[in-house]
Formats: C-alpha cells, structure tokens, sequence
C-alpha cells in the first residue's frame, strides 16, 4: 500500500550560502546559522513563515558549513516540522553514480532534489531563501498565485530609486503580470524588487530546471536563467506586492540595522504580535540577573545574562555578563559574550564567546563624537579575546587568533 504524501504546495529553502560579506561572522558557521534579535537565527524567520502559512513540507537546502546549522535544526520541533509526513528535510550535495558535484546555482540546487520533490507530487512549490528577516504569510501569495493561474509569481517590494539598481527587478502592466526583469539595472524603470521569494507550478518549474542543466554556459541561476527563460518563453508570471517589512541581512551593515530596527518603536519588524510568531530552538538558561547598580535603557536582554553595567540601545544575546562600570551601546553581542569591567563598547557586533578585557575599548567610544555621525561597524568574530586596556578601532574586523 502506497503512504499518502501529496501535498498542494512544499518549500524549498535555499541556505548553503558561504554568506562572505559578513566575513568572520561566517568562517565558521553558514549565514542563516548567525544569531539574531538575542535568541534566534536567521533561518528561524523563513522557517516560521512555512508554519505559520501552513506549509508542512520543508527541504532545506545545505552546503556552506553546515554542521551548526543542521544540528540547529535538528527534527523541527521548535517550529512544529517534526511530522511523519512531510516535515523538515537536511538536503546536502551527494555522489551520483556518474557525478560527484556541488550545488552549482539556485536553480541547480533544486534540480540536484528533483526526487526529494517529486515524491510528495506537488502542484506548486515554494522556493526560499534563509538569510531574510522578514514575517510573511505565503499562503496569502499561494492564493493569489493560483487566482491568477500562473505558472509563476515572484514576490517583490518596493524599494526607493536609488537602491533599484541593487535588485533584480520587475517590470509590470497594471494587472501585475512580469514582462520584463532586470538583474541589478544601472538604470531602473521600476521600483518593484525581487525578494528572493518565488511560487512555481511544478510540472513547469522541472521543464526549466531540466533545460537549464543541459546548458553547459548557464549560471544554474533563477535570477539570471530560469526567470528570463520563462519571460521569453511567454510563461504567464506575476509579481505578488508584499508591504512588510523585509531586510537582506548579507552584510554587516544590513545586519546590524536589522537587529536595530527590532528596538526601534516605529519599526515595521515586531516580534510581540502573535499572528506570525517567530519560532526558535531554545535551549535552558538561567533567568537573567540585573545587579543594583545596573543601567538599561532601550535594550533586548536574553535569559541567562548577569548586568552590572550600562547598556543602551543593544541587544545582548543568552548567558552574556556585562561587567560593573562597563558600557554598551548601539551594539549586538552574540551568545556567551563576556565584557569586563570598566570595558567601552560602541556600534559593534560582538560574536559567539567573545570576551572583553577590563578597561578594554571596541569601536567608537568616544560618545559624543559617535552620536554626530554615520558609524562604521566593528566586528570582532567567535571566541575573539581582546586583552585588558586592548582597544579595536572602529569599523575594524578580526578574528580569533588561532
């Protein structure tokens, strides 16, 4: 008797990317394995969306480094993806009796799963990126996708004129199907960028990834392959506008304005409304310990902290310990931070087990000055040891001596 597997629609979530601009945050660890907002990862956005759209059916897709994150994911318990149908799926690059290759592009890594899709035998699929922060409900893009009878819908959001030409982007008629797409234009005709966010019917989805692998000049790329293919070919595509709030977190810059914008009052990125919850994988921790004598202001703390200091304006992750007289501004710290007494730190990321020397200065510490302009970010990488008095200038970037 054959299992019952059909579904309507699964996902595919890419998340083997090396994620370099982020440079030491990643040596060791893929991009949508980095800490966000004190207690999540980035890939818990994305992971969250799926189960709150009610997709039950995830593949996600590794090859960067991914032992952190596959063991992050585990089963999908936190986020309710530990089914016996369906559920989420650790997809890695695999030897083949002819071929032994990585994932070579976007399109080529969902080509590389045509069987991990075909035995669920859906109508559509979903295909994702890890490394966005954003709260979305695809089902809403699913209806939307099936009303229009499209063989594909491309999520996009509005973006200013000036950024444009950093986007793959869509041009529309009024109904809001695609006739034209422009990969990175240095001059725009529209404000409509690509989320990296698309819905395909499959059976016209594996026509093209099919084609595109017999090409041997192909860059096995949605953005620069699959998606012009389909236009020339006169495939009925559609953008689906979305208005929330939406951020590529592929630099540090990127980075560390999205984990700001968490503390920003009038931030379209909330994690109080229950709507689209946020899920994680948590692990136990004390409950955080703040010494009389401590100052906070405008911050997100993490369980497991011990503050007898100043923070402001920051997001300290789990079993972080600010010591007394230290301060912290404008900054994040990843789990299992330690800054030291009487130790300045200013618009920085702090990563995994880093540890602050007493006395010790880590970016623009001169306050006043900071304040009057743009900051560059410093970022010092997991388990970095900055000795007492030790100072890292401003928008410097290290790593652990080995």
């Amino acid at each position: 008797m054959k299992m019952q597997k059909k579904k309507k629609c699964i996902a595919m979530l890419l998340a083997g990317g090396q994620g370099s601009r982020l440079g030491v945050l990643t040596k060791n660890i893929a991009k949508p394995a980095v800490p966000f907002g004190g207690k999540y990862r980035i890939i818990d956005f994305t992971l969250s969306n799926c189960v709150n759209s009610g997709i039950d059916t995830v593949g996600v897709l590794t090859q960067y480094k991914p032992m952190e994150l596959n063991e992050y994911i585990g089963n999908g318990q936190p986020w309710g993806l530990d089914r016996n149908s369906g559920g989420v799926h650790i997809l890695q690059p695999f030897t083949k009796i002819k071929s032994k290759e990585w994932y070579k592009g976007t399109a080529n890594a969902i080509y590389q799963n045509e069987l991990f899709i075909e035995q669920y035998e859906p109508t559509h699929v979903l295909v994702l990126s890890g490394d966005h922060i954003y709260k979305m409900d695809y089902a809403k893009m699913l209806a939307e996708h099936e009303n229009n009878h499209a063989d594909c819908t491309i999520a996009v959001i509005d973006v200013p004129l000036s950024e444009a030409s950093r986007f793959g982007i869509m041009n529309t008629r009024e109904d809001g199907s695609i006739y034209e797409f422009e990969e990175k234009p240095k001059e725009p005709k529209s404000t409509k960028a690509s989320m990296g966010v698309y819905i395909f019917r499959w059976d016209v989805m594996k026509k093209y990834l099919e084609q595109d692998s017999k090409d041997e000049n192909s860059d096995n790329d949605f953005g620069k392959n699959i998606i012009p293919a389909m236009l020339s070919d006169g495939c009925n595509m559609h953008a689906y506008a979305f208005g929330g709030y939406w951020k590529d977190v592929g630099t540090i810059e990127s980075l560390w304005e999205a984990n700001m914008d968490l503390l920003s009052g009038d931030s379209a990125l909330s994690l109080e409304d229950n709507e689209l919850k946020v899920y994680a994988r948590n692990y136990d921790c004390p409950p955080t310990y703040i010494f009389e004598g401590a100052k906070i202001s405008g911050a997100m703390i993490t369980k497991g902290c011990e503050i007898k200091g100043c923070v402001e304006n920051s997001i300290i992750s789990s079993e972080c310990i600010i010591g007394e007289g230290a301060v912290i501004k404008n900054s994040v710290l990843f789990p299992g931070t330690v800054v030291e007494q009487n130790a300045e730190v200013n618009f920085a990321i702090l990563g995994t087990g880093v540890h602050i020397g007493e006395g010790a200065k880590v970016g623009e510490t001169d306050f006043s000055a900071a304040e009057k302009k743009k900051q560059k970010i410093t970022v010092l990488g997991s388990r970095f040891l900055l000795e007492a008095n030790g100072a890292v200038q401003a928008g410097e970037m290290l790593e652990a001596q080995s």
